[in-house]
């Protein structure tokens, strides 16, 4: 129960606690603004830094609705506005210094705001967002409304800047255009207006473009139609045509990187290419400004593309991105470049302050510099950013004073407490992850990508510096941490190792062994109270494959250092009964966990769902691993991954997550007492917090904003407070004397610090004799220093001692290795003499029976694999193969094939074809339908026709003749001249009937049908021909055929007559039958064909089986072998076999012809009969077989010459029809041709209807503009009429108001109520003036409301009871000045009021001109419609027709033949010579009629010539009688007239004037020089008044004093003098003014008589003309 209400106290107190924010450190990724002439600003996280120059100070200003967004300063109101970013973002307006928030801006913008920026002048703020709005918004930031706005979708600007000198025009620059805007505003009406800067080409060099919409340029083609825009001929109809442009038309411009104006309204823009551009601010014309070189071209640095620029006097300061500002002096096209400052980093933005007097510099690192004029300039660094993003911070302890933070690239920074100034840095050069400081001496370690550890000293914390350097292993080191007392480091990494080193630097940061865990460590929570001896480690990793988190916790005891050797093995590692290690799970995966201070309870952070839990730990030990179970679950209020942390007393739960809020929550009930948003989810949250040991100060170091946080207690107290100080009081105490001891030892050992990082790595440098082992690697020699991890020297060193320990075993199964090697030798030796039958073969000599079936099947899977690789090639092939076969050979209905002929190298080739599709036949179908029903009922026309025409008696008489001629008609039509056709389509038996005539082809329907009929009729064609082709393809398989069987009697001749003559056999070749290409044959296979064994085996079967039957059924062989030996294996003689009979000669023929008797020599002569006889019967049968093979020689020569002339004649029919083709395909294309250019004219016509339609809907914007604007500018101009005349009225009713006092002193009061007080202008020095390019800002409202509240505080002095006129009542007098103070305000609303009607006139003048701009757009679009009309109505008219010419029948001489028929019509030459035959009987009737006239008409044109010359003549007379009358003679034409030397005279009277005119200006010069002289008598004169002025005012102060004392003494003697004297000057005035006016009525008489006199003279010069 005490316990219970303990913790309501401690809850109760906890609720009134609250953090806010210390400091703020963050670097600017933006660009840096001048709030005033001494504070600059930028964003950074959550938040807007301020910063003083002068005194270093900085002031935060939070953002609360997350991350801040973009920043604008207005100088003159001295604000600052701001965007958040989150969905549908505002705008925040804040006074500086108060930083109170002025308004807060709400548009229609969804995402982001980009760009915002302040006029100069008045309340005008403009914004920029991107998608998905891109909307260019004006506002009037005081009264929060949008003034006007504009969307330009798809355009991101870069830049936008308002005119310094004029608020209505803005710039906007993109890396790809510029715009400048104009606002224009009536009233209250405000108006944006945009117009793109025209910019050159890439280098340098401008093109003319032509008008997209009307060109002017475009060709005109009197045969093919009108040309049109390449926006017709694309297609476009809508908004997209006005910009389009082909892809060759398109050329690169220059890239736009910063803009910048000037005082005379113009931009100077940079470009990416190096070019400076000068834009005119009224017409937008661009300049490409030339650079000077002095000298050589700078080659080391190249100025390309300026980053940022900043006007200034004279010229343009520029950067590049190498570290050099450059000043650009411009002097009229031409600029010099010089060096103004080298900066250590590319810089990125330049700004001037609002006097001038000081450059701020942004690098892209984000530090800031600050750049003073003056005699004596100065260059100093505000802001050094540090090297990349905030990777960890942490406190030195105790961490009341200063904390630490690292960078990615390794740069550590220590930093105040207090104020948050940077006290040092230091560059490790390394890929940093992790820091952590020692709680037990003032030391940090920092963890690096490459798995070392850095030790730092930091006793001194303005030279921090690296003490040590361990190498634990390869893999990046992820985790690093002390425990609570600073006993140990712990060091996790990436593999899943935990290395535990002696955190003292009195062990010189021994390392104690490492721990494996899996791979995945999330995080470290260690816990060690100060009552026990040991320290808890907690290690949470992830089990992705089970959807679970693995816990294990073991102990590390206080005396590990100690007995560290015993802990370990030889390889480092601790071993898991000595550290006591348990391992548990949980259910769901958390992303953070943590154990309390009693290390009963772990805290774990969900992963996939938004709760914190508690799990309890069991008491009892256990093996293996245990599941955890929640034991107190409760909703986090958090989302995304979040991360949990205890404070130092362990009471406290802080969690961080996505979100960017923090949480501090009560160990026990887990309720939040208090929360902080430091960051936001833009930002991807928090990325660590550290909390100091007193609790005072927390760290939160935001993931990626860059931004650094320290929170400080708002409320903090009680007992809340006094747990965490008590127990950082006990902590302090103990760690005490250890830090005591641990830093002196820093102390004595910074000298040898080197020393100690030498030693603590491992270097191998000794020589290790190689050696061989089957079961561990080889060790290799090493002679070089190396460094190597700490965890492969252990590994070495215990491989080390395993090769001590085990080399005598080593070395005997080495012996045994070598003994048995080479008796298998011995074997393998005997095995290669053995017999081929008792050979073993070479696998059976292997040992290691593994080894090889393990590279046989190495081997099988590689064959396996080559073989898949070969089969899916080939597939792939044999798919392309089938596709292109599908395509160009089984799709085709007629295959294409050749025929050559036999003798003649002719080669003739059908048509190949497609089958037809049915939608192709359907529409034929429809076509030819359409076409018979438009041909009958023109025939049912004409019938009705000649039916209500003709006679029923001659109807029925001339039946039948009618009928004739109509089918004669018919034929007639069918039978069309080819001239007319087209095509000589009609030689194929082609009817053409149902095809249009070329002259009435008008619609497109029409035209439509006629390309699907003349596809039919070559289809047609097509077909004729194939059909031709098929039939002299069958006739040469015919004759080929018989060649065949001709040619085997041939061959069966040329055998028995033995010659050796070749036989002629014709074949198909594979254009003749490509069939055969897509057929493999055996003999086309140069590779031998793999047979599988399988197969082998088959094949040998067979062979066998066929050889068994053969013999079967070939049964007794004597039969045959008898036939053989007695009649050669034939029964009969044949005929042909007497060629190759021999008789045979008796068998005496051997012995002498003396030894031969009588019979033997009859046998002899009967042997030479039948040889004789058998010789004539040879010669005989020679002679037949010759004739018979000549014979069929010749006719297989006629017959295949005949077939080669059928097939030259199928060869020209071949060409006609390929000609036939040609023809109708022209046609088809002509009339493709003409159906595209309507297309194209008809998407021209509805562009035009379109663009038209917009521009009527623009000009009645613009009409209702101008109303609108006349119906407010009377309005105002009756407003304006109203004030005028009220303050005419107060004018005029002054006197009646004062009526009651006497006159002399309303006069008084009435030249008082005309006085107006003078207003000092603020004086500015003349430096600030020298430095300031653009002066004062016309137009300001603050400076027209500054001038109003200066005369009315000049009023006020003017009221002064002091300056109330003697004798005046004080009543009066208080009424008086209100009377004039309401004049003078009048007066004020009146000058306003004007100011505001010039401009509302001036708008209205621009919506005129506007106005009539569109109208004359509207009428342009009018012409251009007309003109596209009858370009279209001659298109349709004047076809293009196709007509057949016979070559040779007309011959005309050189150049007589006309080549233009832009004006021609095609008409039947019968028409031409009946209109021959009409007109010459016509004309010769006419010449006949003529000359009977003739003679009539020559004497009545004779009369009228002599009447006509007779009334010139009078004409003539009655002229010069006038002229005489008329004639003016003076004096110079009478001296012409009279002088005989008229020339001399004139050049006497010009050398005279020339003399005159020199002496006058010779004349002129001494005046000029005397009033030279003059002027500087006068000058010093002047000089000398000036003084003697001087002397007169000081003088005159004296006097000023005297003369008030007098004046005091004249109105205390009363006013009795002034009245005399006031009534004395009024007679002298009186009398005075009677005076003047009787001698001006003298002067006016006299002046009437000179006028009379005047007149009088003048006409009496003049002589009096009557009219004759």
């Amino acid at each position: 129960m005490a316990q219970g209400r303990e913790r309501d106290e401690v809850h109760n107190v906890a609720l009134g606690a609250s953090l806010s924010v210390r400091w703020v450190q963050g670097f600017p990724k933006q660009n840096v603004h001048f709030v005033n002439d001494s504070t600059i600003c930028y964003p950074s996280g959550n938040f807007v830094i301020f910063i003083n120059i002068e005194t270093k100070k900085r002031t935060v200003l939070q953002c609360m609705n997350g991350i801040v967004g973009v920043v604008a300063t207005n100088i003159p109101y001295e604000v600052v506005a701001f965007s958040d970013r989150r969905l549908r973002p505002l705008i925040y307006i804040y006074n500086f210094p108060g930083l109170t928030r002025r308004t807060k801006l709400k548009g229609n913008v969804l995402l982001d705001y980009t760009l915002l920026s302040f006029s100069y002048c008045g309340t005008y703020l403009a914004s920029y967002s991107s998608l998905p709005e891109f909307e260019l918004a004006l506002w009037n930031w005081e009264s929060g409304v949008i003034l006007c706005r504009k969307s330009q979708p798809g355009v991101d600007v870069s830049q936008m800047t308002f005119n310094p000198m004029n608020w209505h025009q803005l710039c906007l620059s993109s890396p790809s255009a510029v715009t400048v805007w104009t606002i224009e505003r009536s009233n209250q009406e405000h108006y944006l207006k945009a117009k793109s800067v025209k910019l050159p080409l890439e280098d340098g060099s401008f093109f003319n473009e032509t008008d997209v919409i009307f060109p002017q340029s475009l060709p005109k083609d009197p045969i093919y139609g009108p040309v049109l825009p390449v926006s017709a001929i694309a297609g476009l109809v809508g908004e997209e045509a006005e910009t389009f442009r082909p892809k060759d038309d398109l050329y690169s411009l220059l890239h736009p990187t910063m803009h910048c104006w000037t005082p005379t309204s113009d931009l100077y823009v940079g470009c990416e290419e190096g070019h400076l551009l000068m834009v005119n601010g009224d017409n937008l014309k661009v300049t490409v400004l030339n650079k000077i070189e002095d000298g050589p071209p700078r080659v080391e640095r190249n100025l390309l593309s300026p980053v940022t620029m900043a006007y200034q006097k004279g010229g343009v300061l520029a950067s590049g991105i190498d570290g050099f500002v450059y000043s650009l002096l411009i002097k009229d096209t031409n600029y010099k470049v010089e060096d103004f400052l080298e900066v250590e980093r590319p810089v990125e933005h330049l700004m001037f302050s609002p006097s001038y007097r000081m450059l701020l510099i942004q690098t892209d690192k984000g530090s800031i510099f600050i750049y003073t004029f003056g005699e004596e300039p100065t260059f100093e660094k505000v802001l050094e950013a540090c090297d990349g993003k905030f990777q960890a911070t942490d406190f030195i302890t105790p961490g009341n004073e200063y904390c630490m933070t690292l960078t990615q690239s390794g740069e550590v920074c220590v930093w105040g407490i207090e104020d948050g100034v940077c006290v040092s840095r230091i560059y490790l050069n390394i890929h940093a992850t992790v820091l952590a400081c020692s709680p037990s001496s003032l030391s940090a370690a920092v963890g690096t990508e490459t798995g070392h550890v850095y030790f730092l000293d930091v006793r001194d914390v303005e030279s921090p510096h690296e003490v040590h350097k361990s190498f634990l292993s390869e893999s990046p080191v992820q985790h690093l941490l002390y425990d609570q007392r600073g006993m140990y480091v712990l060091v996790g990494t990436s593999e899943g190792h935990i290395f535990v080193i002696n955190a003292k630097p009195s062990s010189l940061f021994e390392i104690l062994g490492f721990i494996e865990m899996g791979k995945g460590i999330l995080q470290i929570s260690t816990v060690s109270p100060l009552e026990t001896d040991i320290v808890e480690v907690m290690v949470l990793s992830s089990l992705p494959e089970t959807r679970r988190s693995r816990l294990e916790i073991f102990s590390l005891p206080k005396i590990l250092p100690e007995v560290s050797a015993s802990f370990a093995d030889e390889r480092g590692r601790l071993r898991d009964e000595f550290i006591h290690k348990f391992v548990y799970e949980t259910e769901h995966t958390l992303s953070s966990a943590v154990l309390n201070l009693h290390s009963n309870r772990v805290y774990g952070f969900c992963d996939q769902v938004p709760y914190i839990c508690s799990y309890l730990l069991p008491e009892k030990e256990h093996s293996g691993v245990h599941i955890l179970k929640p034991y107190q679950k409760i909703q986090s209020k958090l989302y995304g991954p979040g991360m949990l942390s205890l404070s130092p007393h362990g009471l406290w739960l802080i969690t961080i997550a996505k979100c960017g809020i923090l949480y501090i929550r009560d160990i026990h009930t887990l309720e939040t007492f208090t929360r902080c948003r430091s960051h936001s989810h833009q930002g991807h949250g928090i990325q660590s917090v550290r909390i100091s040991m007193d609790g005072q100060s927390i760290l939160v170091n935001g993931r990626d904003d860059n931004t650094l946080v320290n929170l400080r207690w708002r409320r903090f107290g009680g007992i809340l407070a006094n747990d965490i100080l008590e127990y950082s009081q006990q902590l302090t105490t103990y760690l005490k004397t250890i830090m005591d001891e641990e830093n002196d030892y820093l102390s004595t050992t910074r000298r040898d610090s080197l020393d100690l990082e030498s030693e603590s790595e491992h270097a191998v440098t000794e020589n290790m004799q190689l050696s061989t082992d089957s079961s561990q690697e080889e060790l290799v020699k090493v002679n070089k220093i190396e460094e190597i991890p700490w965890i492969q020297q252990k590994s070495q060193e215990a491989i080390k001692n395993e090769v001590k320990l085990f080399s005598n075993k080593r070395k005997e199964i080495k012996r045994g290795i070598k003994a048995l090697a080479k008796t298998v030798l011995d074997m393998m030796e005997e095995n290669e003499a053995a017999d081929d039958i008792a050979k073993l073969e070479q696998q059976e000599f292997g040992l290691d029976l593994e080894e090889l079936e393990r590279l046989h099947n190495e081997n099988e899977q590689e064959v396996e694999k080559i073989r898949k690789d070969v089969e899916m090639q080939n597939l792939a092939k044999r798919y392309l193969a089938e596709i292109i076969k599908e395509e160009c050979w089984n799709s085709m209905a007629v295959k294409g094939r050749a025929l050559k002929c036999f003798h003649i190298p002719y080669v003739v080739e059908n048509f190949p074809m497609k089958e037809r599709t049915d939608e192709e036949l359907k529409e034929l179908k429809r076509v030819v339908q359409q076409k018979k029903i438009e041909t009958e009922c023109l025939k049912l026309r004409k019938e009705i026709v000649e039916v209500q025409s003709a006679v029923p008696m001659v109807k029925k008489h001339h039946e039948e003749e009618d009928e004739e001629e109509e089918e004669d008609g018919t034929m007639k039509d069918t039978s069309l001249p080819n001239y007319m056709l087209g095509s000589l389509s009609t030689d194929f038996r082609v009817h053409t009937s149902l095809l249009s005539s070329q002259l009435e082809l008008h619609s497109r329907e029409e035209k439509i049908n006629q390309i699907i009929l003349l596809k039919d009729i070559i289809y047609k064609v097509k077909t004729a021909f194939n059909s031709e082709f098929d039939a002299a393809y069958k006739q040469k398989e015919i004759e080929i055929a018989r060649v065949k069987e001709k040619n085997v009697r041939i061959k069966e001749i040329i055998l028995d007559l033995e010659l050796e003559e070749s036989v002629w056999q014709p074949e198909f070749e594979d254009c003749e039958k490509p069939e055969r290409t897509l057929v493999v044959e055996s003999s086309e296979i140069s590779a031998q064909r793999h047979i599988k064994p399988w197969q082998k085996a088959k094949a040998d079967l067979l062979v066998t089986r066929e050889m068994e039957r053969l013999l079967l059924t070939r049964g007794p062989d004597s039969r045959r072998r008898a036939l053989m030996d007695m009649m050669g294996g034939v029964l009969e003689v044949k005929k042909e076999d007497i060629l190759r009979m021999v008789i045979p000669q008796p068998a005496f023929m051997v012995k002498p012809d003396a030894l031969w008797s009588e019979e033997e020599r009859k046998l002899f002569k009967e042997y030479e009969k039948k040889v004789k006889e058998l010789n004539e019967e040879r010669d005989k049968y020679r002679k037949s077989l010759e004739t018979e093979m000549k014979k069929l020689q010749n006719s297989i020569q006629e017959s295949t010459q005949n077939f080669d002339e059928h097939l030259k004649r199928l060869f020209e029919r071949r060409v006609k029809a390929e000609m036939v083709v040609n023809q109708e395909e022209l046609k088809i294309n002509n009339l493709i041709f003409s159906l595209l250019l309507d297309e194209e004219i008809s998407s021209r016509e509805t562009f035009l209807n379109n663009y038209l339609a917009r521009k009527q809907e623009e000009r009645n914007q613009t009409t209702e503009a101008i109303r609108k604007s006349r119906e407010d500018l009377d309005m105002y101009k009756e407003h304006y009429d109203n004030l005028l005349a009220e303050d005419k009225v107060l004018d005029r009713s002054f006197k009646k108001e004062f009526s009651e006092i006497p006159s002399h002193q309303v006069d008084i009061l009435y030249k008082l109520f005309k006085r107006r007080p003078r207003i000092h202008k603020h004086k500015i020095h003349a430096e600030t003036t020298s430095l300031v390019p653009f002066g004062e800002r016309p137009g300001s409202g603050k400076l027209n409301q500054d001038a109003f509240a200066q005369l009315m505080k000049a009023m006020d002095d003017l009221d002064s009871i002091n300056n109330m006129p003697e004798g005046l009542d004080t009543s009066v007098w208080e009424h008086f000045c209100m009377a004039r103070r309401a004049k003078v305000e009048n007066e004020q609303k009146v000058k306003q009021k004007a100011a505001g009607l010039i401009e509302m006139v001036a708008f209205l003048r621009r919506r005129t001109e506007d106005d009539e701009k569109v109208q004359h757009e509207i009428e342009k679009v009018f012409r251009e419609l007309i003109l596209l009309q009858e370009d279209k109505v001659k298109f349709q008219l004047n076809l293009t027709i196709q007509i057949l010419l016979k070559q040779g029948q007309v011959e005309l001489e050189n150049f007589q033949l006309m080549l233009d028929y832009s004006d021609a019509i095609l008409i039947n030459k019968i028409i031409i010579e009946d209109l021959n035959s009409v007109i010459r009987t016509q004309g010769q009737k006419k010449v006949a009629s003529m000359m009977e006239s003739k003679e009539v008409h020559k004497g009545i044109f004779q009369i009228e010539w002599e009447h006509k010359k007779m009334e010139m003549e009078m004409e003539d007379l009655n002229q010069k009688a006038w002229d005489i009358q008329m004639l003016f003679f003076s004096k110079d034409r009478q001296k012409y007239l009279n002088e005989q030397n008229y020339e001399t005279l004139i050049a006497i009277q010009i050398g005279i004037m020339e003399q005159t005119i020199a002496v006058l200006d010779k004349t002129h010069k001494k005046n000029v020089e005397n009033c030279k002289k003059l002027l500087k008598k006068l000058r010093r004169y002047s000089n000398q008044k000036d003084i003697a002025n001087y002397t007169l005012g000081c003088n005159l102060r004296e006097e000023l004093v005297a003369v008030s004392e007098r004046k005091d003494i004249c109105n205390a003697m009363g006013s009795k003098l002034t009245c005399e004297k006031i009534a004395k000057e009024r007679y002298k005035n009186m009398m005075r003014q009677q005076k003047l006016t009787k001698i001006s009525k003298q002067q006016a008489e006299q002046i009437s008589i000179l006028q009379a006199e005047v007149e009088r003279l003048r006409m009496k010069t003049f002589p009096a003309l009557v009219q004759m």
